[in-house]
C-alpha cells in the first residue's frame, strides 16, 4: 500500500475515532448529581442514558467498593450500589467514553415529602421564622426542589437540583419538610436529603398514578370532571407522572404528605383514595415505606364557597391509619380558623419527625401521636370514650372541654360535658337521657383542647356513622 494512502487511512480512523468519543455522552436524571444525600447502609440504584450503545458504563464510589460494570440497553444503563454507613463528603464516578464525577455526595437518610399548598408553603413566607432563616445553616441538610411540571404520561426525569441548606436556600423551600429534617439532623446526628415534590390547590387524585385509581369504580367516578382546563394539575396521574414517577428508582427512607383541602367536595371517597395512593406509591418504589400524613386544619371554610365537608376528610385521614406503617400528625391545636394556610409549621414538621424518630429509628420511647379514638361504651346516662396514645394520661386545656357533643336515638346533637377518669373520656348532658353517639371537634373551625400527658393534641372523631342531611 501507497504510504500516503495508509496514512491518509490513519488520519480518517482517527477523525471518526475522535467524533464517536465526542458524541459519547453519558446523562444523569437531575435526582443523581452533586450535593445529594444517598440512603445509608443499604442498596441504591445508580442510573442514567448513553449515547453511546457499544461501550461498558463503571461505576466506582470513593467510599471503597468494587468497580460496578454495566452495558446499556437501548441506551438505558442502571447499578445497585451497596452505600456505607453515614458520613461522606464522598465522590462517585462514572465511566465510560464519557466520564463523570459527583462530587460532595453524602450518605445518610432520605426523606420525600409531597401534597399541596400546606406542604409547599415555604418557610419565608412566615414572618415569625425570620430568625429560623438566620440560622438555616446546615451544609449536612441536603435541599432537592422538584419543579412544577405537568404530564399525561409517566416520565424519566423531573427538573430540581440538590443544594446545601443555608439561610438562602431555604428561604423558598417548604417549611414542614425544613423543620421535620431539621428534627431528624438533630435527633440522629446524619446527613438528611429532602425532596420536595408540591403543588398547591391539587388534589390526591392528581398525585395517584391513574391505572390505579382508573382501575377502581369509585375513585374513578369520584375523579370525573376535576380536570379543568388543560393542561391541568388536577388531572388523575397528572403530578405522579412529572414530579414523583422519575424519582421511584431513587432509594428513600419514606414518605411525609400534607394535603387534603382539595379533595372536601368529595370528602367520602378520601380514606379509598388515600389508601390507592398509598398502595400506588409503595407498589412503584418496590417496598412499604412509612407514610406519616398531616391532618387538615380548623378553618372556616364556609369563607370558600360554603361548607365543604373538612370534618369528614379529617375522619377520613384518621381512618387511614388502618393501612400498616402509616402516622397522622394532628393540628386541631395549630390552626387558623382565618386562614388556610396556618403559619405554625414548626409545630407540623417537628410532629411528622416525631412519627419517624419512634417508628424508624431507636427514639422508641418517645410519644409520637395525641389522642386517637380507639372505642367507646354506653354506661347508663354516660358515654365512656377510649383513645389509643392516652398511656400518658389525658387532660383538658382551660376549665372544660370545647366541641364535644352528644345525642340520643333521634339524632339531634347537644353541647355535652367532659370529665376524665384516668385514660377515659366520661361525656353526657341533662339533655340526653338515653346517649347512643359523641362528636368531638366535627366542625369546620373546631377550636378543641383535648391532650394528653405529652402535649400533643387529640385528633377529632365521631363515634357514629350518620351520613348528613
Amino acid at each position: 500500500m501507497r504510504p500516503f494512502l495508509s496514512t491518509l487511512i490513519l488520519i480518517l480512523s482517527l477523525l471518526i475515532w475522535c467524533c464517536q468519543s465526542i458524541q459519547a455522552r453519558i446523562i444523569l436524571p437531575a435526582i443523581i448529581s452533586d450535593h445529594m444525600v444517598l440512603q445509608q447502609e443499604t442498596t441504591v440504584t445508580i442510573w442514567g442514558w448513553t449515547t453511546q450503545t457499544r461501550e461498558d458504563i463503571r461505576v466506582w464510589a470513593s467510599w471503597g467498593m468494587d468497580t460496578l460494570v454495566t452495558h446499556p440497553q437501548a441506551g438505558r444503563w442502571s447499578v445497585q450500589v451497596k452505600t456505607p454507613i453515614a458520613g461522606g463528603p464522598y465522590s462517585l464516578f462514572i465511566l465510560g467514553k464519557d466520564s463523570i464525577e459527583i462530587k460532595d455526595v453524602l450518605v445518610g437518610e432520605v426523606w420525600l415529602g409531597s401534597g399541596q399548598s400546606n406542604m409547599e408553603m415555604s418557610i419565608d413566607r412566615i414572618p415569625a421564622y425570620k430568625e429560623e432563616i438566620k440560622a438555616a445553616n446546615f451544609p449536612d441538610i441536603r435541599l432537592f426542589k422538584v419543579e412544577r411540571k405537568t404530564s399525561p404520561f409517566p416520565q424519566d426525569d423531573l427538573v430540581g437540583k440538590w443544594v446545601k441548606c443555608s439561610p438562602e436556600t431555604i428561604k423558598k423551600y417548604s417549611a414542614v419538610k425544613y423543620f421535620f429534617s431539621k428534627m431528624l439532623h438533630d435527633s440522629l446526628k446524619v446527613p438528611i436529603g429532602s425532596i420536595e415534590s408540591s403543588w398547591g390547590g391539587t388534589p390526591a387524585d392528581a398525585w395517584t398514578p391513574a391505572p390505579y385509581l382508573l382501575s377502581d369504580s369509585v375513585l374513578a367516578a369520584s375523579a370525573e370532571g376535576i380536570q379543568g382546563q388543560s393542561p391541568s394539575p388536577r388531572a388523575p396521574g397528572i403530578l405522579y407522572n412529572a414530579m414523583i414517577h422519575p424519582l421511584v428508582r431513587y432509594k428513600i427512607k419514606g414518605i411525609t404528605w400534607y394535603q387534603g383541602e382539595s379533595n372536601r367536595w368529595r370528602p367520602h371517597s378520601y380514606q379509598r383514595l388515600m389508601l390507592k395512593l398509598i398502595e400506588a406509591w409503595r407498589a412503584e418504589w418496590g417496598e412499604e415505606l412509612p407514610f406519616y400524613f398531616v391532618q387538615i386544619a380548623p378553618y372556616d371554610y364556609l369563607r370558600l364557597r360554603g361548607q365543604a365537608g373538612a370534618p369528614y376528610i379529617r375522619e377520613a385521614q384518621l381512618q387511614t391509619l388502618v393501612s400498616p406503617h402509616t402516622g397522622m400528625v394532628v393540628t386541631a391545636d395549630v390552626g387558623d380558623s382565618t386562614d388556610i394556610h396556618p403559619h405554625r409549621k414548626k409545630e407540623v414538621g417537628e410532629r411528622l419527625a416525631y412519627w419517624a424518630l419512634a417508628k424508624d429509628y431507636w427514639k422508641k420511647q418517645l410519644v409520637y401521636s395525641g389522642p386517637l379514638f380507639k372505642d367507646y361504651k354506653v354506661v347508663g346516662k354516660k358515654i365512656h370514650i377510649h383513645f389509643d396514645h392516652a398511656n400518658e394520661g389525658l387532660h383538658i386545656r382551660g376549665e372544660k372541654l370545647k366541641e364535644i357533643e352528644i345525642a340520643g336515638e333521634d339524632r339531634k346533637f347537644y353541647s355535652a360535658k367532659a370529665r376524665i377518669e384516668g385514660k377515659v373520656l366520661i361525656v353526657s348532658s341533662s339533655r340526653v337521657k338515653n346517649p347512643v353517639a359523641v362528636r368531638y371537634g366535627f366542625s369546620d373551625t373546631a377550636n378543641m383542647n383535648l391532650y394528653n400527658g405529652a402535649e400533643l393534641p387529640a385528633s377529632p372523631f365521631r363515634t357514629d356513622n350518620w351520613m348528613p342531611e
